[in-house]
């Protein structure tokens, strides 16, 4: 068993520096910079590491594969920004449905909410796209430099044929799965099969470009490089989680009570008559972590919560003959109070708890009720600014408007166009109206009142809106209001 820790943070030590002003004396220089060494996280096997793995593979599925998923004629998924409209399998939206986009943010808002308040950073340690492309290509770096202890000693080694090919070939291989995912990734905005013909042929556009390097450079810098260095310096959520967590939040908690005081010992010592705890100081929990941290020390902001020092411990639990759950998922008041797992989730799901999943619930049912009761088009009406009001022939009061109709379905649709709000007001432009699929169409329309129909001034009216079947079935309604104008 390899027992090498990852290499704790170096600290610059003092330097004596003669100052020619203070003759005899030494001045002390401290940098305040310590450099960063390298972490090589051990792999793990256990239930969570199944878990991560298959939110790895899940996530995946869908990220990679959900443009090449065909909706009719279209892609399913697809954020036309030229066109400003968002296909999202048969829903298309609009900017005008930016009501919809805020209620997602809601609903990912006391999501986050939730889930912390249940176990912690549960999207950090198995779902963050941070851990999902380090996860992948830490999995590149084993299976081609080898495990822990192979990848420190070619690390140690001076340059050499195997060494300088094993570095080429898995920095190859990242990069060919970081421009594959900000291929990917542009290829939510532009279709991507069309994206892929002009990658190809080289037509693609420069912004299509420079999205699609950007976001490669991105995965590339953060998933082989940065790693843990995003989780515990650049990403605000380890910043903030310490609000809200409380003692009834699950968290990954070493039992100290069982636990110390540590130390090594044969597997068939009795740990009692030497004094010491089951903790046998085999640090592998330490070398698993993938931001390097002890979880002995107690809970860190540092912690992403993944729980791969759990299953690495319980592995060594089996293998000393001791009960597992030396480190394992739990809160603090369960670890005080010795609690069983019944009255552990009692407390998990206190009232500010099920205050966020009631919550959580009336948004998400008022979103899909709201797209359910959609209606499949959208109107605005606009006065035509050039001619506010005009006596045209047969002394009639003519008034302008402008009808923009936003067919929101992916089939064309029949309009018939109708005025009320004053006797005898008439409608003299043609009334029925066809719209192609998801396109807009500005309509002029004139409204016509007897001169003595009505006195001076503004008089509100409504416009209605009926899509219509061919055979005159309606299908949907929609009102606008608007004003009518009467000269003086």
């Amino acid at each position: 068993m390899d027992s090498k820790e990852n290499p704790p943070r170096k600290v610059v030590p003092i330097v004596p520096v003669n100052d020619a002003s203070n003759a005899g004396d030494d001045v002390q220089m401290v940098s305040l910079y310590a450099a960063t060494q390298k972490l090589y996280p051990r792999t793990v096997h256990g239930i969570f590491a199944k878990w991560r793995w298959i939110t790895v593979l899940l996530t995946q599925l869908v990220f990679y594969g959900l443009p090449w998923i065909e909706w009719g004629q279209r892609q399913a998924v697809l954020f036309d920004l030229g066109a400003r409209r968002f296909y999202i399998f048969g829903l298309v939206l609009y900017p005008q449905d930016f009501i919809y986009l805020t209620a997602i943010l809601v609903i990912a808002a006391f999501s986050l909410f939730l889930f912390t308040a249940v176990a912690g950073r549960l999207w950090c340690g198995y779902a963050c796209p941070q851990t999902v492309y380090s996860e992948i290509f830490m999995w590149v770096e084993r299976k081609i430099e080898g495990e822990r202890s192979a990848r420190i000693r070619l690390d140690d080694a001076s340059m050499s044929t195997e060494k300088l090919f094993k570095k080429w070939y898995k920095h190859i291989v990242w990069l060919a799965i970081a421009m594959w995912t900000g291929f990917t990734f542009v290829g939510y905005f532009t279709p991507i099969k069309d994206l892929g013909m002009e990658f190809f042929l080289g037509n693609m556009s420069s912004w299509e470009v420079f999205w699609v390097f950007f976001y490669a450079f991105a995965t590339y810098g953060n998933a082989g490089f940065m790693r843990e260095q995003v989780c515990k310096y650049m990403c605000p959520y380890a910043r903030f989680q310490s609000a809200m967590f409380d003692k009834d939040t699950l968290i990954v908690t070493y039992d100290a009570e069982r636990g110390e005081p540590r130390g090594a010992r044969s597997k068939k010592a009795d740990p009692a008559s030497l004094g010491l705890g089951a903790c046998v100081d085999c640090s592998l929990c330490v070398q698993v972590c993938p931001t390097g941290i002890d979880i002995r020390k107690g809970l860190q902001y540092e912690c992403i919560g993944c729980g791969a020092c759990a299953d690495v411990c319980d592995t060594v639990m089996d293998k000393v003959g001791y009960p597992r759950g030396l480190v394992k998922y739990s809160t603090e008041n369960a670890m005080q109070n010795h609690w069983t797992a019944e009255q552990t989730w009692r407390h998990v799901f206190r009232p500010r708890v099920l205050i966020y999943i009631g919550i959580l619930v009336l948004v998400v049912a008022a979103l899909f009720t709201s797209l359910g009761l959609r209606k499949p088009f959208k109107v605005d009406v606009v006065r035509d600014r050039a001619s506010l009001a005009r006596i045209v022939a047969g002394g009639k009061i003519e008034n302008v408007y402008r009808l923009q109709i936003m067919n929101a379905a992916e089939t064309p649709l029949n309009f018939r166009l109708t005025a009320q709000g004053l006797p005898d007001l008439s409608l003299v432009t043609d009334s029925d109206v066809r719209v192609a699929p998801t396109e807009s169409l500005w309509v002029s329309v004139r409204l016509q009142l007897p001169y003595d129909a009505a006195p001076s001034g503004s008089h509100p009216i409504v416009f209605t809106i009926q899509s219509v079947k061919e055979g005159g079935q309606v299908l949907a309604e929609l009102q606008e209001k608007s004003v009518f104008l009467v000269p003086r």
